[in-house]
């Protein structure tokens, strides 16, 4: 069976790992572009949100390589994501296109249908439950690896002697984490990732600021929603820490009282579950004004209600604690020149209010 999913972030490269150890040919979707964005658009409501029309131009491509079978997450709480995956069933039927789609919603709160669900993708190949438990851990042990090691580079980027270089070795890495197979290579390779990303020339002596990422989590995970913030950032000598990583999201909401730290910190703000990371964008800046973090950026889909009413509540965390919070509202007609524009003014003016804040400690 050809099956496929969606492309976001790194994550495409354990996704595939572990269709093709369960004997299917693994479609992955080209890295999203300007025709991926274009395609969707064409084909999606007009006002669904950014992740939604993004994913729609992902299967569309996928399928025009043959894919049979898509397999997507669901969603929980008053969000439209719980949405996604029955409305691009029916667009891509409309079109005349066969696929099937399978949504996985969490296996703490849909049990049955979630274990028939696995038993339909096991069954064509004759996988038994615990031959799927070994493709599974080892699956989930390279995601996790790609995220430690993608974080690392975010750490090290703002210090680096040579522009660009963190990049182009984090893009080796990939490739030696997409090779790896077995479980002991996967370890081997996480080991001369990092040691690779420890070779690199920095200059230890730049002080740089620290911004923490929050949002919705497709812009927050894919470079090019987001036209690749987190790199922008550490190449104006940034570092950038966001607590969304699929691996840890996955953990997290896969248990009943997942994220109970963050929902912790948002309550004197927020109570109430609104859906999507709304509880999340508020709780994380908390923690990072706690932490000594200079600013923070959320990054949200234009239209979505989670993260409009976030933004709301963030005046009053900025104020109370002291954080400017700057929103970035992303749609098609976003452009990147604009993006850049309001980082670099919103970095000055970080770099200024630390100035001042030494100014007055003297």
């Amino acid at each position: 069976m050809k099956i496929t999913f969606p492309y976001m972030g790194t994550s495409h490269i354990a996704f595939k790992y572990l269709i093709e150890s369960l004997g299917h040919q693994a479609i992955v979707p080209p890295k999203p572009s300007k025709r991926t964005l274009s395609l969707g658009t064409q084909h999606s409501p007009e006002f669904a949100c950014l992740p939604f029309k993004l994913l729609m131009g992902n299967y569309l491509e996928a399928i025009e390589q043959g894919a049979e079978l898509i397999i997507t997450s669901g969603g929980i709480g008053p969000c439209r994501a719980g949405y996604y995956g029955v409305l691009h069933q029916k667009l891509l039927e409309d079109m005349g296109y066969p696929t099937r789609m399978l949504v996985f919603e969490s296996p703490f709160r849909y049990p049955l249908d979630f274990f028939k669900k696995v038993k339909a993708v096991l069954a064509p190949n004759k996988i038994g439950w615990l031959e799927f438990l070994g493709h599974y851990k080892r699956a989930w042990r390279k995601l996790q690896i790609l995220d430690e090691v993608e974080a690392a580079t975010y750490d090290l980027r703002p210090f680096e002697v040579h522009k660009g270089e963190t990049t182009k070795i984090f893009n080796h890495c990939l490739t030696l984490i997409d090779d790896a197979a077995a479980r002991d290579e996967m370890e081997q390779v996480r080991e001369e990732s990092l040691v690779l990303l420890r070779g690199i020339a920095l200059d230890r002596s730049r002080k740089p600021l620290k911004i923490g990422i929050i949002g919705e989590i497709y812009v927050v995970l894919e470079p090019f929603a987001n036209f690749d913030l987190q790199v922008t950032l550490g190449e104006m000598g940034v570092i950038t820490q966001r607590t969304i990583y699929l691996a840890g999201w996955a953990k997290e909401n896969s248990s009943w009282d997942g994220e109970k730290e963050v929902k912790e910190a948002a309550k004197p703000y927020l109570k109430e579950m609104i859906g999507g990371h709304g509880i999340n964008s508020v709780g994380d800046t908390v923690h990072y004004a706690r932490r000594g973090f200079h600013g923070v950026v959320q990054l949200a889909p234009f239209t979505c209600i989670p993260e409009i009413v976030a933004k709301g509540i963030l005046n009053k965390v900025s104020q109370d604690m002291a954080i400017p919070v700057m929103t970035v509202f992303l749609d098609e007609q976003t452009g990147k020149a604009g993006v850049q524009t309001r980082l670099e003014a919103f970095v000055d003016l970080l770099a200024q209010k630390r100035e001042r804040m030494e100014e007055m400690a003297i």
